[in-house]
């Protein structure tokens, strides 16, 4: 019996010891057959070390490991190269000297390939040298592969000195591997920001980013057609729409994926739904930068940016749209043009992140307050059964609980913690244009009704209006009630001064 790969990154273990294996050996034929130097950007836990375990076998020629697969038969494995790998997965973040992690490793490439250079000191020059006599000895080109490159520059990402003795580091290891072009077979770079600061794209200029790659955009994770045919046996007797809405959605773009690691513990975990990506995954820097930014988390929801904000990561001042995408708890839901302008819209890939972010918000917002659950149940309990009196309670009770870290106080902060209440019960919204941080609009879909939502701080009382729309038609066709609420909060006492509901009719 095949067992779950769970936490094993290394092709080698999970061919011979029986693990499921998802083959992606097709796409690693056709980056080598198509190009040379290669960056990837996925979110953590998403697969990228396996599938640089898997170039390195390939490419060393373990030819019994792909037996079965689709290398097997297009290889030449009559031809060995020799591999340099550079991970810096292990490299932790209390490592005071970044440089000392990087000679290690490039020593430990040198005792794997039988190689020895003589400067022991400096990056750059030990890996030319590196390059150089692998070259020279296995008279073979070299491959270079390079893991989680951006992991100790993430780590630090407050503390300015250490990211740049990291960014100094890497800039040597960048700078060889350009000054040794003549020598390298292949050279694949993966991490999970890209970032325009680091002379990783600015001196490479012929390395090719195929993250928003249509061809490629399965080379991480599950597909759908992966769950249906390596996994079918055991989930059989699973709901496949509930396993999609709960785990799957990622786009980059291209065909959507699955996140392979809550796939793995689902199925380890016998079926059983939770939160396994985030658990191993928090969101310690979004939800720094929600705060420090005094962000209006309202604005998440069908978020529309330009393609600068998704494939730059500025380090000096990471905007959370950009951050939340790279981190893997955005992804893309459409795209378009403004001009020569691509723009793409965002949203939550599923509902894992929709609800542990939100909720991982709320916490941040408030202080993590002792009455966060309960308040979490009524307000949930309330909009199920249209309990208006639990819910105007529940609200005035909150409100008056919690302190704003906003710099502009109420306004905005009120309605991010209403809004990420709600978005962590996993509630549909849809955010009505012209919503601000003294005004929130949005619909909102329980299974039993539908809400249309006004939220204001220090605002004027406004009666609720009837909506009429071939959308809300259907809905009520369906056997849902409509109703309009409007809710007005006095930022200086925190009580509500207005609160209406009125069933449309």
């Amino acid at each position: 019996m095949r067992k779950l790969p769970v936490g094993i990154q290394t092709f080698s273990t999970i061919r011979e010891e029986n693990f499921f294996y998802i083959d992606k050996t097709a796409m690693a034929l056709d980056l080598v057959e198509k190009g040379a130097y290669y960056f990837l950007a996925r979110p953590r836990r998403f697969g990228k070390s396996l599938f640089i375990s898997t170039l390195q076998a390939l490419f060393e020629g373990q030819k019994k490991l792909f037996r079965g697969l689709a290398a097997y038969e297009r290889w030449d494995w009559q031809v060995k190269y020799p591999v340099i790998k550079l991970s810096f997965a292990g490299v932790s973040q209390t490592v005071p000297d970044v440089e000392k992690a990087i000679l290690e490793m490039l020593q430990s490439n040198q005792e794997r390939l039988h190689v020895s250079c003589g400067d022991t000191t400096d990056i750059g020059a030990v890996l030319t040298e590196l390059i150089k006599k692998c070259h020279n000895k296995f008279s073979q080109r070299v491959v270079v592969l390079i893991d989680e490159y951006d992991k100790c520059i993430l780590d630090n990402i407050d503390q300015s000195e250490r990211v740049q003795e990291a960014r100094e580091a890497l800039d040597k290891i960048y700078s060889s591997i350009n000054d040794n072009d003549e020598h390298l077979k292949f050279v694949f770079i993966a991490g999970i920001t890209r970032s325009a600061d680091l002379s990783l794209f600015s001196g490479l200029n012929n390395l090719e980013d195929i993250t928003f790659s249509e061809e490629f955009a399965g080379i991480c994770g599950y597909t759908q057609y992966d769950l249906d045919t390596i996994f079918f046996s055991l989930l059989q007797n699973v709901d496949k729409e509930k396993l999609k809405e709960w785990y799957g959605g990622y786009n980059y773009p291209g065909e959507s994926v699955y996140n392979p690691f809550d796939i793995l513990l689902f199925l380890k975990n016998h079926c059983k739904f939770d939160n396994y990506w985030f658990k191993s995954n928090p969101p310690v820097l979004p939800a720094k930068l929600a705060l420090q930014q005094d962000y209006f988390i309202p604005q998440l929801e069908g978020l529309t940016v330009s393609s600068s904000v998704l494939d730059n990561f500025d380090i000096e001042n990471p905007a959370l749209e950009s951050v939340l995408y790279q981190t893997g708890y955005l992804t893309i839901k459409n795209t378009g043009n403004a001009g020569a302008v691509t723009l793409y819209t965002l949203s939550y890939p599923n509902l894992e992140t929709r609800c542990s972010l939100n909720d991982y918000f709320l916490d941040a917002l408030t202080g993590a307050t002792s009455g966060k659950g309960k308040f979490q149940v009524n307000i949930f309990s309330a909009f199920e059964n249209n309990n208006m009196p639990l819910l105007k309670n529940t609200l005035s009770t909150f409100f008056s609980s919690v302190s704003s870290p906003y710099k502009d106080g109420d306004h905005g902060y009120m309605g991010s913690i209403l809004y990420t209440c709600l978005a962590s019960l996993g509630f549909e919204m849809i955010i009505k244009a012209g919503s601000n941080k003294k005004k929130l609009s949005l619909t909102l879909l329980s299974r039993k009704n539908i809400y249309f939502l006004d939220f204001s701080v220090d605002g004027s009382e406004v009666t609720p209006q009837q909506v009429k729309s071939d959308s809300l038609q259907r809905l009520l066709g369906e056997g849902k009630n409509a109703y309009m609420l409007s809710i007005v909060l006095n930022s200086k006492d925190k009580k509500l001064t207005h609160f209406e509901c009125k069933q449309v009719s």
